[in-house]
């Protein structure tokens, strides 16, 4: 796993991810998409076998290939890693241009062969996968729009909080969006919600932020395909204008 800012505060995060936002190389490009998988104790070697395989089919299912390789639209830069605690994060593809079906089957191939390393803590630190996130954005290529689309199972146990990130002035027009794995650490779902809903409204609560930001929910892992495929059907299709605020 990848090392950052061991002891990071919540504002000294914030504030060190305000000086990375410098503009990146600049390149014709609608989308800048970032995709963060959750590694953490809560998801086993089968949870995440479905989770990249999962990742990969919906990024070659019809409609998302389909959307990706749209020639009459600029195309989409993407790019991914895994995380779990406060200090581990991993590289699984770095900033890929979309520009053909080989490159797109390469990445997919790439998600699919990335082994799961373990974890040196197992918690679920998403605040520093945000921030992880967002200095991933700072060296992208330009595009018309940024996005870190968050997905786990569980809540947040350590590290950075993530609403310290979601309200920060540094992330600026990054949109966050999260996909909700139902049926694991979820809060009391006793208040009000129900097994399947209460993670993704803490994640609406305290995590989505920008225009039209939402959050998807997966039943479980064996669900992963069908939610992210449909998700990510909605990001590149844009914002809708009955969305906007």
């Amino acid at each position: 796993m990848v090392a950052v800012g061991a002891g990071m505060r919540a504002a000294g995060a914030v504030v060190a991810l305000g000086l990375m936002m410098a503009p990146g190389a600049a390149l014709a490009c609608r989308l800048a998409l970032v995709l963060a998988m959750d590694v953490s104790a809560s998801v086993n070697d089968v949870d995440y076998r479905l989770q990249a395989e999962g990742t990969a089919a919906a990024l070659q299912s019809p409609s998302v290939s389909g959307a990706l390789l749209d020639p009459s639209r600029p195309p989409v830069a993407i790019a991914v890693f895994v995380w779990s605690g406060p200090r581990d994060q991993d590289l699984v593809a770095d900033w890929t241009l979309i520009d053909s079906p080989d490159v797109l089957a390469a990445l997919a191939d790439r998600i699919r062969a990335h082994p799961r390393k373990v974890a040196v803590s197992g918690r679920t630190a998403m605040g520093d996968a945000l921030l992880w996130g967002g200095a991933l954005l700072a060296r992208a290529p330009t595009c018309d729009r940024q996005v870190v689309d968050l997905s786990t199972d569980g809540t947040y146990n350590a590290g950075t909080p993530p609403e310290a990130v979601r309200s920060s002035p540094a992330f600026g027009d990054i949109t966050i969006n999260a996909l909700a794995v139902a049926g694991g650490q979820v809060p009391d779902w006793r208040d009000g919600g129900t097994r399947e809903t209460a993670l993704a409204a803490y994640l609406t609560r305290l995590v989505i932020r920008g225009p039209g930001a939402f959050v998807e929910i997966a039943r479980d892992y064996s669900d992963f395909e069908r939610a992210m495929t449909r998700k990510l059907n909605r990001e590149l299709a844009g914002m809708v204008i009955g969305q906007l605020p």
